[in-house]
């Protein structure tokens, strides 16, 4: 017999025998059905409109559903129409409104129609779960019509009455939308975004909003989330940075709108301090226009040099406190040799293409002066207290981490720090040494100390550092190069002097054999095993494949920002798994005004169909129905008191 204090907590939701029995009737039905189907995004980096199209159209997948459930019955015009309308119901039904479309037959054929795919998309669910995403509203009627049974006529009838009466009542439009909303939460069961959902785009805090109204979601921490959850912190060398990348990619509205992060003091410091310098290297690059804070490119280059020069000192200044993180070679403001106009940088001397630096002190380099102080203070200040920036970044830290294990795949955003000779690198943290598997447990214990240990707890600093250094340092698993040469592409033309090695990852992870080590090490079986992988861009249009590891890896980053697409030729990948196979969707660069239905291509055909009860939920809906047993056994044999009636 079990833990009598943990069946006793059971008993509390399964009162009796009958009670217990029924939920395990139920599960193992749920047992008995496919799985559902699991979608891989990865690098989303604030393109909220590419991401909540795919999001909304299932990557294409929807169109599918449509196109098999009516084939040739209606149109390609009409399929189309159909297929945006569940995407953005709102915006579909008003312009049928506007249009003079939204007739009673309009409403009558529309609704019809959402039924059919409806059904479709439900069909792998037991009704109780399709149940359970309904909007409350109108959850009997939506199950009635789905479950209708056409062949009797009074059933027929019926149908008919219910649909007249939706009609005649006026909701017509409110049901559409129920309608559209369920099919968006059928079609995909569980997401999983493996990484950099921030940078570049122009609006992070929109996909999160989307991301946090999602049923089942969860997050692999990538280099520039790691980046924004430092800032939140307060660590002063990431909110230098997340500064300096939104203002660089022009994202004004995120930081002023989206976070009500003040950019006032760094406006007027910038403006004032560069007064006489066109800042020419930093201008903004602008990939979106700004709707509510649109700055003159010519004070954003101030302020984007401005906050360089700070997060550059900062960064020394990191460096020096923590010698064990041998980053001494990029203290590039101490290696400038202010009388010549040239900077140092591994034993190489280079000139300054930017020689106007009126905040460094060459006698102390790293030095903040007094009004850099009390402007990052203020930013800081900006940046722990944006309310919307901490309930965006407590749910990124609730449903994340840095590696997951889920139905035979292993999901990451970046690396497995490995050495040339196809060991796993090792890194010291407070004189322990961690690799592979053991290094990445550890950092995810060490980010969650940044956050969430007090204030007043002496070790939080050394914490909060630790998230700087996996923005950009050598060895962490998710950034993965040697080098982060963002002072050499401000400050050198030589491109020699900005290169960044890969880790050896990337070249080994190539095959299958190291594949397989990786999996083995994670604790996976080797056979039928994946790895889902992010972080470095498949330059599809230059030969790359993102298949690699003879299947074994899959490399979904293919540029959904827009700064990416010119190299990959392509706007980023979804891995698609459902029960009776894995599928890639090829993305079309993101247009609102055209059609850009994914390319999916299926490219592993599953032995046999994978039900739930082969998936990790199955598992522990097995361990679930032995607690049951338990549970009926206690109560039958008089060691828990049932509660009956």
């Amino acid at each position: 017999m079990r833990d009598l204090a943990y069946l006793r907590l059971l008993a509390r939701e399964y009162p009796n025998v009958q009670a217990a029995s029924s939920e395990i009737i139920n599960l193992m039905a749920i047992r008995g059905l496919p799985k559902g189907t699991e979608y891989f995004f990865s690098d989303l980096h604030g393109e909220y409109e590419a991401f909540v199209h795919l999001l909304r159209s299932a990557s294409g997948i929807i169109r599918e559903k449509i196109s098999e459930t009516f084939g040739y019955v209606i149109s390609d015009e009409d399929e189309i129409a159909l297929a945006n309308l569940i995407y953005y119901p709102e915006r579909g039904l008003r312009a049928a409104k506007r249009e003079n479309r939204f007739t009673e037959d309009w409403q009558r054929i529309t609704i019809y129609r959402l039924v059919c795919i409806c059904k479709e998309v439900s069909s792998k669910y037991t009704r109780s779960k399709v149940r359970k995403k309904m909007p409350p509203a109108f959850a009997y009627i939506i199950d009635e019509l789905i479950h209708v049974d056409y062949s009797d006529e009074n059933k027929k009838v019926y149908y008919d009455e219910i649909i007249r009466s939706i009609i005649d009542s006026e909701m017509g439009a409110e049901f559409i939308e129920a309608l559209c909303n369920l099919i968006q939460n059928l079609t995909i069961d569980n997401l999983h975004i493996i990484g950099d959902i921030f940078d570049r785009g122009p609006r992070a805090d929109i996909i999160m909003e989307e991301l946090m109204k999602f049923h089942d979601v969860d997050i692999q921490w990538g280099n520039h989330d790691i980046s924004w959850m430092g800032a939140a912190t307060g660590n002063l060398a990431c909110i230098c940075n997340v500064l300096r990348i939104a203002i660089r990619y022009n994202c004004f509205d995120l930081l002023e709108d989206g976070y009500g992060i003040n950019l006032r003091p760094l406006s007027m410091f910038a403006a004032r301090v560069y007064r006489d310098d066109a800042c020419e290297h930093f201008m903004p690059k602008i990939l979106d226009e700004n709707i509510y804070d649109a700055v003159d490119p010519g004070l954003a280059a101030k302020m984007h040099k401005a906050i360089a020069v700070i997060q550059f000192k900062v960064e020394g200044q990191i460096i020096k406190r923590h010698p064990e993180y041998n980053m001494e070679d990029r203290l590039h403001l101490t290696r400038i040799n202010f009388e010549k106009g040239t900077v140092t940088i591994k034993g190489k001397e280079y000139p300054l293409t930017d020689k106007k630096l009126p905040t460094v002190d060459p006698k102390d380099p790293l030095k903040l002066t007094k009004e850099e102080e009390e402007l990052i203070h203020n930013l800081c200040m900006s940046f722990k207290h944006s309310v919307n920036l901490q309930r965006h970044i407590r749910f990124v830290y609730s449903h994340g981490a840095m590696y997951k294990c889920c139905n035979s795949n292993l999901l990451y955003h970046g690396c497995i720090p490995m050495k040339e000779n196809g060991d796993f690198d090792e890194i010291k943290f407070n004189g322990i040494i961690y690799s592979g598997k053991r290094m990445l447990d550890y950092i995810e214990d060490a980010v969650k100390m940044a956050y969430f240990l007090p204030d007043d707890d002496t070790s939080k600093e050394w914490y909060k550092d630790l998230m700087w250094y996996l923005w950009c340092g050598p060895k962490s698993p998710v950034y993965g190069k040697d080098n982060m040469a963002t002072f050499e592409g401000y400050f050198v033309a030589d491109k020699a002097a900005a290169k960044e090695n890969m880790n050896p990852y990337y070249k080994l992870s190539t095959k299958e054999e190291f594949c397989d080590k990786i999996l083995r090490e994670f604790g996976l079986p080797v056979e039928g095993s994946h790895i889902i992988n992010g972080h470095v861009p498949v330059k599809l249009k230059d030969g790359e494949s993102p298949i690699k590891g003879n299947g074994k890896l899959f490399v979904i980053d293919g540029g959904l920002a827009k700064s990416y697409q010119p190299k990959t030729g392509i706007a980023g990948y979804t891995l698609i798994f459902n029960s009776r196979h894995l599928a890639l969707a090829e993305h079309k660069p993101f247009d609102p005004k055209h059609e850009n239905t994914p390319k999916v291509t299926i490219v592993e055909k599953m032995k046999k169909r994978i039900m739930v009860a082969d998936t990790d939920t199955g598992r522990e809906l097995a361990a679930k129905i032995e607690d049951l047993k338990e549970l009926m056994a206690a109560y039958r044999g008089g060691i828990l008191k049932e509660k009956l009636g």
